[in-house]
């Protein structure tokens, strides 16, 4: 199982990292191109709905063409995406371009390029771990080293863009490219298609989303990442508002936060999860609370300690019920369908960086309370779910696949 997972583990640590080293310059980075909190936003959310759109598109693409095709065409837009967006933010920073100008190429190169590309990434890696386990437990291990490998990436990329901001904001947007363009030519040469193909054959009946065995499953999963789509990207505006820093101080600050964040996440789906074996209706269960108990003392938090604290506790609650989630709609779906169901968790991840980007930075121009408070009701809405939807319940018991 791990054996097959390794090389879609490498994929998915290398791109996520480099999109995660502009994490930290994102917020001062849109200031210095006078662009709104909500302009960031929309940059966001219209990403996540060309990843939502694409996702789906790449399961079944897996049962056409194979994962290493597959791979090399989604490699070659978060590539193309990521190139362009650096090139757009240089130009606008020279002020050779108009504002307005500068918002549209990087809706087109950093939201819709970028955002269909990476999308096959994570589709892949659920599809191998879905159709290269056998039992709940091991479905479980392997959803949870495809969140770890996620995990590492919010390690390496914040910590890695909020050192290189230090000397410079367009540094992280310059390297991002180039790492995608080595991964792209390392599985040209390393993925052969033979190992990588995904199964073919029939799989039943199509799996929609809003069958009953699966609807409650995914809302779970909605409401779980679009509380972390309502703050992810209001971090920035909330250290520097909170904190009173500059640009290149508040890029540091979210990247020791995310840092942190990114350390228990790793510890949790990379150890923990493995380790313990819990079934998913009990890693959802367990999971959650501690979400909600981040939420609530992040809405309080005044300094950068405390806000720490809280993308701690955030990333323990997350790190449990994340592959609950994961793994929880592959358990009815047979082998052949995993390709698409990996596809629906993926846009299931997608539509909540849809909602939540713009929301959050909507509310926070409102109120900084705001969006906290409604992350707080998202995540206690997916935790009333988990105890009370009977799709939940039977992903505990369900056959092995």
């Amino acid at each position: 199982m791990r054996k097959a997972l390794i090389p879609l583990l490498i994929a998915v640590l290398v791109v996520y990292s480099a999109q995660q080293l502009l994490t930290p310059v994102l917020a001062p980075l849109s200031r210095e191109l006078t662009l709104t909190e909500t302009q960031l936003g929309l940059v966001i959310t219209v990403a996540a709905t060309a990843l939502t759109i694409a996702s789906p598109l790449w399961g079944h693409a897996l049962q056409k063409l194979g994962l290493r095709l597959v791979l090399l065409l989604g490699l070659g837009l978060t590539t193309a995406g990521l190139t362009g967006f650096a090139i757009v933010a240089a130009v606008g920073l020279d002020g050779t371009m108009p504002t307005p100008m500068v918002f549209a190429l990087m809706l087109a190169t950093r939201s819709i390029v970028f955002g269909a590309g990476v999308a096959a990434l994570p589709v892949a890696a659920l599809a191998v771990a879905g159709t290269a386990t056998t039992t709940e437990a091991e479905r479980t291990r392997a959803t949870g080293l495809v969140g770890a490998a996620q995990g590492v990436s919010m390690v390496l990329g914040p910590a890695g863009g909020g050192a290189l901001a230090v000397v410079s904001l367009t540094l992280p947007l310059y390297l991002a490219p180039v790492l995608c363009l080595l991964l792209s030519l390392w599985v040209l040469a390393a993925v052969r298609p033979p190992a990588a193909k995904a199964p073919s054959g029939p799989g039943g009946p199509r799996l929609r989303p809003w069958d009953a065995r699966l609807w409650p499953l995914l809302a779970i999963g909605f409401f779980l990442y679009l509380s972390l789509g309502l703050v992810q990207v209001i971090i920035g505006f909330l250290v520097a508002d909170r904190l009173h820093l500059g640009p290149q101080e508040t890029a540091g600050a979210v990247g020791i936060a995310l840092f942190t964040a990114g350390l228990i996440l790793v510890a949790v789906q990379g150890g923990a999860v493995p380790a313990l074996g819990w079934p998913v209706l009990r890693l959802l269960r367990a999971g959650i609370p501690i979400a909600v108990a981040a939420f609530a003392l992040l809405a309080v938090a005044d300094s950068l300690w405390l806000i720490s604290v809280s993308f701690g506790l955030l990333a323990l609650g997350l790190g449990l019920a994340s592959p609950g989630f994961t793994a929880a709609p592959t358990l009815v779906a047979e082998p052949a369908q995993q390709g698409s169901i990996s596809g629906l968790v993926n846009a299931t991840i997608g539509a909540t960086f849809i909602v939540g980007p713009l929301l959050g930075t909507a509310l926070y121009e409102i109120s900084p309370a705001i969006p906290i408070l409604t992350a707080l009701g998202a995540v206690a809405t997916a935790l009333v779910l988990a105890w009370a939807s009977p799709a939940a319940r039977r992903a505990r018991v369900a056959p092995a696949r």
